[in-house]
């Protein structure tokens, strides 16, 4: 029987006609200043706030896939997903795969173009091409490449999206998306009704909120205008395997609590 509840953070109100839990991660470049010192030790912290998984964005202060994975295991935690820059998954594909199999990741993200890279529509349907060469090439081994998004994937080339142009022209077995819900956001386009949009094609979500009349400011979840409600029941729907925390700027606070303070309040929306 559907449940409706109306929950109140800082000022906002969200209501929802059902509950829907989304397995909660956190992506590690929120707390890439700590990790550059002491990954073993943030993963512990983590693990006590209620995280039970995490996702990579390099291996901070250790040196091999093998000391991440005992990290991992020491604190209780998962490996979620991987940023792998697409420079590398082109240059030594057979090395990201050994590495993720050690890790037991099954997620790996490209998580940024350069300039060159998103210029054109031939641009995004060539990228699209790549990207499914190198996906099958993953998925041979058990793995799944996604492509997460910023805002300028919005941009529009004979009248479709850049985004929009990578999804068509490539196939939807081996190319999954971690959709963005700031950046889809600052792109003009709303967050739930894309999720919505593209169904099982997105299989993870990064969650951040943005800071109400500013032109580009992060929160955490929760403190700002983003209506995660509408984003994780979408989400759940289409089967979304993780949403994963992620604060690009903490402007000089403490990221452990700010990422702690996302934690909470996805529990109070009864989301985590």
């Amino acid at each position: 029987m559907p449940i409706g509840i109306s929950v109140k953070l800082e000022g906002s109100t969200y209501s929802r006609n059902f509950m829907a839990k989304l397995p909660i991660s956190v992506q590690l470049y929120t707390l890439r200043d700590l990790t550059a010192k002491d990954l073993p030790g943030v993963l512990k912290s983590l693990n006590k706030i209620g995280y039970g998984a995490a996702e990579l964005a390099g291996y901070g202060n250790l040196k091999s896939a093998a000391e991440v994975k005992k990290a991992f295991d020491d604190a209780g935690m998962k490996v979620s997903g991987a940023h792998v820059g697409i420079e590398q998954l082109e240059a030594d594909l057979a090395s990201v795969i050994r590495d993720h199999h050690t890790l037991g990741n099954k997620n790996v993200v490209i998580p940024w173009l350069d300039e060159s890279r998103r210029g054109s529509a031939e641009i995004w349907r060539k990228l699209a091409g790549m990207c499914n060469t190198i996906g099958a090439k993953l998925a041979a081994e058990g793995l799944t490449l996604a492509y997460h998004n910023h805002d300028f994937e919005f941009e529009k080339f004979d009248g479709k999206y850049g985004l929009d142009i990578l999804w068509e022209h490539s196939d939807a077995k081996l190319l999954k998306s971690e959709l963005d819900v700031f950046w889809v956001k600052r792109g003009g386009v709303d967050p739930a009704a894309y999720i919505q949009q593209h169904g099982s094609r997105v299989k993870l979500i990064h969650l951040k909120d943005l800071v109400a009349g500013a032109e580009l400011k992060f929160a955490p979840v929760g403190e700002g205008t983003l209506d995660f409600i509408a984003i994780t029941d979408a989400a759940v729907a289409a089967g979304v395997e993780w949403g994963a925390v992620e604060q690009d700027d903490c402007y000089g606070q403490d990221p452990l609590e700010n990422v702690a303070i996302s934690y909470r309040n996805l529990q109070k929306l009864g989301i985590a």
